[in-house]
């Protein structure tokens, strides 16, 4: 499992007023605490805050911590800096930006945040991948959110420079299951990609925190949340609830986390309090059965979103 810092160091998640620095250094020695040693993050998560935080937390530790970030092909605040990145020139010293600020001399895994829509083409950002690779800035390459022709086309490019395509890091989870029937999945496993999921918790729907008229007054998440897809969602809350209750306990966030482990996917949730680190970490160390795993499958066709169209987050903004 790999522990997603999107809310590190966001003013549009409440960072500076509802939380800080403080909390989330708690969080990440949580984190540590409890296992999980592996953190996602991205130069534009808190326009780089999220990079420096981190990594002032890993400078003060010892021991062995996994970091992935990822470039993004544009800007997502517009303006003279969006046009920045219509060449893959650009990679490089984005890739020496993200690892001063997370103060390391190379990182674990490096991905492209999203498939480039008009420049660079996408041969091109492989070989700036595959450049980082052979000056061991970078151990692995991966892609964000590729559908199943992209991730083909960029899984052969790297491997004309003789490296693998690591992952292919997407949405899914028990509300977003258009992995399965789009052909992400499957040419996931046809090319030996490793599955990471982003958004696990539907976008926080799965914690069972919201119910039908919970949304309100809480942002920004909520924007994702009408009142009709949150009655629609109910039954499965409900589900997720009884059986935790059936598992002596369980929260519903450990069993959606649960659920995706079960599918062979690499989970990556959030977490920006103790709590929520904890939580997570409750997911590992038990699996649920072949008939609890199929209950869940069924309740869930019959319910998510197929497009994820309720949970859709604004086009102008990553993630």
């Amino acid at each position: 499992m790999g522990i997603g810092t999107s809310a590190w160091g966001g003013r549009e998640w409440g960072y500076g007023s509802g939380y800080g620095e403080a909390q989330l250094r708690d969080t990440f020695e949580a984190c540590l605490g409890a296992g999980l040693r592996s953190f996602d993050t991205a130069e534009v998560y808190g326009d780089g805050e999220a990079e420096r935080l981190l990594g002032s937390f890993i400078s003060q530790v010892r021991g062995p911590v996994q970091v992935a970030s990822k470039y993004m092909t544009f800007h997502p605040l517009g303006g003279p800096r969006y046009f920045s990145r219509i060449r893959a020139s650009a990679l490089p010293y984005a890739l020496d930006a993200s690892l001063e600020r997370l103060k390391v001399s190379h990182i674990s895994l490096y991905q492209i945040h999203h498939p480039p829509w008009m420049w660079p083409r996408p041969n091109e950002l492989m070989d700036a991948l595959a450049a980082a690779v052979e000056q061991k800035k970078v151990a692995h390459v991966g892609v964000c959110n590729f559908d199943a022709n992209q991730l083909r086309g960029a899984h052969a490019a790297l491997l004309r420079r003789g490296v693998r395509l690591y992952s292919n890091q997407i949405e899914y989870s028990l509300l977003h299951r258009a992995p399965e029937r789009n052909g992400v999945l499957t040419a996931c496993r046809d090319l030996g990609v490793t599955v990471m999921a982003h958004c696990p918790l539907g976008r926080g729907a799965l914690t069972g925190g919201y119910g039908a008229g919970g949304s309100k007054g809480l942002r920004p998440r909520s924007r994702h949340f009408s009142e009709a897809s949150l009655r629609r969602m109910a039954p499965l809350v409900d589900a997720l609830e009884e059986l935790g209750r059936e598992l002596g306990g369980r929260s519903p966030s450990q069993i959606s986390i649960s659920w995706l482990l079960s599918k062979g996917v690499v989970p990556i949730p959030g977490a920006k309090t103790p709590a929520q680190a904890q939580d997570n970490a409750g997911a590992l160390g038990w699996q649920l059965t072949r008939a609890q795993g199929l209950r869940l499958d069924q309740m869930s066709e019959a319910l998510c979103f197929p497009s994820s169209t309720a949970l859709r987050a604004p086009r102008s903004r990553p993630r």
